[in-house]
């Protein structure tokens, strides 16, 4: 396997997983990999009142627990398997000031900039369809995701960027590349700019769709406009799943013309080959 390294993982101290620390790397040594890195969530200021089957408090992050938990694991894997802490942060254009402050009080490896919300909802949850149309929502969610960005760019790596497709009961029909354009292009740019990765998050291939995130061919486009950094991650919340599609996705990477992938460490990222 080529892609000896999952840098989207998460474990029982994020809110939607239980699987704990231990069995997730035991998983990740099953199946080859060689670095691992954590990446539990934090979404601060998540709307639990839009969202009532979200527990208040769910996607909120215990970092003393967390980084303790880390550290034991990093001592006993020790010489096995290399590990590094991460964080995905849930971003919201208002919270630029806060994740700034949050960043720079905390110590880690590795920062997925993800969005999670769209108008105050979770698309996972199905009321964020209830007042909007399918295309809508794709519009929406892009339009937030380039503003996430612009107002915390202090992140490494920008997570499953059409997340949103995930939960759309016909994006086979409705969501591609060239329809939407004019909305992902922003996007790509502010990336490459800022010299942010863009994260190949396998999870949808796991869980019996198609394609990873984001499409193939934005993938292409980004790497048309210049764009090289990409991280690889299966956003893994099962252990299961870890590594999920890595070899296939390697595969397709490298028939759009991508050599390397970004390891990071200590927030620099180090290039391996596919």
């Amino acid at each position: 396997m080529s892609i000896i390294a999952d840098y989207h993982l998460h474990s029982e101290h994020s809110g939607d997983s239980t699987a704990p620390m231990e069995t997730q790397i035991r998983a990740g040594l099953a199946r080859g990999l060689k670095i691992m890195c954590f990446t539990d969530h934090y979404d601060p200021e998540f709307p639990y009142e839009n969202n009532p089957d979200v527990a208040p408090g769910t996607f909120e992050l215990d970092y003393d627990s967390y980084r303790n938990d880390f550290l034991k694991m990093k001592e006993k894997y020790e010489g096995k398997i290399e590990l590094h802490l991460g964080v995905e942060l849930g971003l919201q254009p208002h919270l630029g000031g806060f994740l700034r402050s949050y960043v720079r009080e905390h110590d880690y490896e590795f920062i997925i900039g993800s969005n999670h919300l769209c108008a105050g909802f979770d698309p996972y949850y199905p009321d964020f369809l209830y007042s909007r149309t399918q295309q809508e929502a794709l519009v929406l969610y892009l339009e937030d995701t380039l503003n996430n960005i612009r107002a915390f760019p202090d992140i490494d790596s920008c997570g499953h960027l059409d997340y949103v497709t995930r939960y759309l009961p016909d994006r086979d029909m409705i969501y591609t590349y060239k329809a939407y354009a004019d909305r992902i292009d922003p996007i790509l740019r502010e990336l490459i700019d800022r010299s942010i990765a863009l994260e190949v998050n396998t999870s949808p291939l796991t869980k019996g769709m198609p394609h990873f995130n984001p499409l193939p061919d934005i993938l292409s486009r980004y790497k048309e406009m210049g764009g090289e950094l990409i991280t690889i991650g299966s956003d893994a919340h099962v252990p299961e799943r870890i590594a999920g599609r890595f070899e296939e996705t390697a595969e397709i990477l490298r028939a759009l013309g991508f050599k390397y992938f970004a390891v990071y460490k200590e927030r620099k990222p180090q290039m391996f080959p596919l």
